[in-house]
């Protein structure tokens, strides 16, 4: 079954499926694309590309990789992950935002809309906000881009008005320079569970307020676990104009809007 194809309108998490101990998902799907891309004459360019000749990042060998179903905004997606790494794995505030942005199209107006994501991890809020159709910059720390970036190819590629772009991003650092202000313009800044026990809550701030320009909207999702996670939630109030969104008491996940208060 293609993931790009239309499926039943059931939002969420739909299971797991077998583990592909190379990290490389093999499925029809993949199988389909790398015969597309090597059939016909040499000399003709107007082949579709195919997943494997865009990846620019390697997945991280993990030995633990599995493939999870989801399904979202009407798509099937098919999403890689690993229990070895925060950073290869859906986590309850992604499937509650993505749920969100599913159930509320007209209001956000995505279509064509310009999206930041922070900690996109494994890439699900990245990929349903493609399929919905934004233009998505999907970031990370290093070590997860390869595996973020193939699972968004995988599930987004010649089925999205545009092909979701994938850069790295340290929180707090070298901001300036890979995203100066003159050149990056985002309506929309996604963040799903960011905001667990650790100790760089600082400079998740101070990347969310440099991220937002007069006009942008963050969209902040996260489990509440820690109280760490309140005394975040302060901080947030205190520098986004905020309004509270939606709970998922079943996953205790709060969706907050944030726009930067301008003084």
């Amino acid at each position: 079954m293609d993931v790009c194809l239309s499926s039943e309108q059931q939002p969420g998490h739909l299971g797991k499926g077998p583990s592909s101990p190379d990290g490389w998902l093999e499925t029809k799907e993949e199988e389909t694309l790398q015969k597309d891309d090597t059939s016909g004459s040499p000399g003709d360019f107007n082949e579709k590309p195919s997943l494997h000749s865009l990846q620019k990042f390697v997945p991280t060998n993990y030995a633990s990789y599995t493939q999870e179903y989801y399904l979202f905004a009407g798509k099937r997606i098919v999403i890689q992950e690993s229990i070895e790494s925060y950073g290869a794995v859906v986590w309850p505030g992604a499937t509650a935002l993505c749920q969100y942005l599913e159930e509320h199209p007209e209001e956000l107006n995505l279509q064509d809309a310009k999206i930041l994501e922070i900690g996109a991890g494994p890439g699900l809020v990245s990929i349903v906000a493609s399929i919905l159709g934004a233009q998505v910059t999907a970031t990370d720390m290093p070590d997860v881009l390869g595996n973020l970036q193939y699972n968004l190819l995988k599930n987004t590629l010649n089925c999205t008005a545009h092909l979701p772009e994938v850069k790295e991003l340290v929180w707090g650092e070298g901001l300036e320079q890979n995203f100066p202000k003159s050149t990056f313009y985002y309506d929309y800044i996604l963040a799903s569970d960011v905001v667990y026990h650790h100790y760089f809550l600082d400079k998740l701030l101070s990347t969310m307020v440099y991220l937002c320009q007069p006009g942008t909207v963050m969209l902040w999702a996260n489990k509440f676990r820690f109280s760490t996670d309140y005394e975040f939630l302060d901080k947030f109030k205190q520098v986004f104009d905020t309004t509270f969104l939606a709970e998922f008491p079943e996953s205790s996940v709060k969706i907050f809007k944030g726009t930067l208060k301008w003084d």
